[in-house]
């Protein structure tokens, strides 16, 4: 049977993944800082293995992976999904800590899921797996007032490259997902804004296009690999922006 961890497993595009991977048949390793949202997503679930971490935490991811793995043998699949929006507003009106916080979740925690995924795969018999990262629509055009979000984005397309290159010797397949406006709580937000400004709400597409493309990108053989995958909503101001 197959394995996949899933960071950020409690809410939005990452428990939509989870539930149909669990569906799948796959034991699914739900990584999220909220044990009772995890807990709603495994009940019922024989192959669903809750791991409550902050992703920010090196010592509690490094703990989430190691008791995922030894519960089921060996990981196929990492789904680095973690992250968060941060305020929208320019530049000057960001706070430190807010940018901070946005560069803590986006940044370091995809950083050390990546590393413990990696450390697994390079070392586990067979050798080999697969990290796909969350990227957006963001690591290629920002929105605007999106300063964090669009920094941090920017910086996972690097950590995937990177990690396509490094993983070679390993049977280590890297790829980025690019999803934009897929129907979460984190796009309500966007909408939201949209609606109080008097404005026109933005083009959106069901999660569950987003999760059929995450689960092609996990059944692939090591030997194929989606490097950059970009689903969106068709109406969204991307082609065309400037």
């Amino acid at each position: 049977m197959s394995t996949i961890l899933i960071t950020g497993a409690s809410s939005g595009i990452g428990r939509a993944c989870a539930e149909a991977f669990l569906d799948g048949g796959w034991h699914v390793g739900l990584l999220a800082r909220r044990e009772d949202a995890l807990q709603e997503v495994a009940a019922g679930r024989d192959t669903a293995h809750v791991l409550p971490a902050d992703v920010t935490d090196a010592v509690q991811v490094d703990a989430a992976f190691e008791s995922f793995i030894g519960r089921v043998g060996r990981l196929d699949v990492l789904f680095n999904n973690a992250g968060m929006f941060g305020p929208a507003a320019p530049i000057d009106e960001v706070s430190l800590d807010d940018w901070e916080q946005v560069l803590r979740v986006n940044l370091h925690g995809m950083f050390l899921c990546a590393r413990a995924a990696f450390g697994a795969m390079r070392q586990q018999e067979p050798l080999g797996g697969r990290i796909i990262n969350n990227g957006s629509i963001s690591a290629h055009v920002p929105r605007d007032g999106s300063v964090c979000y669009t920094v941090t984005k920017h910086a996972i397309t690097g950590l995937t490259r990177t990690l396509s290159l490094d993983g070679r010797p390993f049977d280590i397949a890297c790829g980025q997902i690019d999803i934009g406006n897929a129907r979460t709580d984190l796009l309500g937000g966007l909408v939201d804004r949209a609606r109080a400004a008097g404005e026109p709400e933005p083009p959106t597409m069901d999660v569950a296009e987003a999760v059929k493309s995450v689960r092609l990108m996990a059944d692939m053989p090591l030997n194929a690999n989606v490097q950059f995958m970009t689903v969106m909503a068709t109406k969204m101001p991307y082609i065309g922006r400037g």
